[in-house]
């Protein structure tokens, strides 16, 4: 199983990257994380022969702007998009003239699947809890290939996020503030990120959505995955382009 990483940065495209998206390839699935502006270059490395799954934490700007690039894939099976349980009447708004084409110009079908809080088996197991964000976001918790992957994007520290993290093989967590940095929109920090990552057994920590206004190089993400590794070792800070083996 292995994870791209698309576009790691959080509020703008920068030199540093492109706003959040990151495929899990797994056996069966295509199975993409957020939708930012790292979404168009999805084509990557995704199998058009697998069902495709797009996960959206969340309607900010940042996470949705790449669905104005769904017209170039040729997806020979339906992509299935989940989100919050206001989805479908979020996509009429925004995936809709005059902000772009709506899904009935595809060449292929597109399946909404709103979700509530909680476990899921279909198409795989996975579990969705709401996360300490301004206006709410979603967070993932995916058992696919004998592998546990949690994706939390965009948040503050909170109890979900850790029920959500717990004993994971790979937890995928924004970082969103520089070191010693808080306030109430609901973003972390990376000592704050590793601290959680120990308390709960994570195995390995992957930090993303770097506040592009923050992070302007990526010498200040490096220090952020200092600060995180003096905390837990086993820490990257992504960048676009980054490939991890689960």
């Amino acid at each position: 199983m292995k994870l791209t990483f698309l576009g790691t940065n959080g509020w703008f495209d920068s030199s540093t990257g492109n706003t959040p998206s990151a495929v899990l390839e797994t056996e069966n699935y295509n199975i993409i994380f957020d939708a930012g502006f790292g979404l168009a270059k999805a084509d990557t490395c995704l199998n058009p022969d697998k069902p495709t799954f797009l996960f959206i934490s969340h309607f900010h700007i940042d996470h949705i702007c790449g669905l104005h690039t769904l017209p170039k894939f040729n997806f020979k099976q339906p992509l299935t998009i989940f989100g919050r349980k206001d989805l479908k009447k979020l996509f009429k708004t925004v995936i809709n003239f005059p902000y772009g084409a709506p899904l009935s110009f595809l060449s292929y079908k597109v399946n909404l699947v709103p979700l509530k809080e909680g476990r899921y088996t279909e198409p795989f197991n996975f579990v969705c809890k709401q996360l300490k964000h301004t206006n709410g976001a979603m967070g993932y918790r995916l058992e696919v290939d004998g592998k546990v992957v949690v994706y939390c994007s965009d948040t503050a520290i909170c109890e979900n996020d850790k029920l959500l993290a717990q004993d994971a093989d790979l937890l995928i967590h924004e970082c969103a503030f520089v070191p010693g940095e808080t306030s109430d929109w609901g973003h972390s920090n990376p000592e704050e990120v590793a601290a959680m990552a120990k308390e709960v057994s994570v195995k390995k920590l992957a930090l993303t959505h770097f506040g592009a206004a923050r992070y302007n190089s990526l010498e200040v993400r490096k220090n952020a995955e200092n600060v995180a590794k003096a905390i837990f070792p086993n820490t990257i800070a992504a960048t676009d382009g980054l490939v991890l083996v689960v």
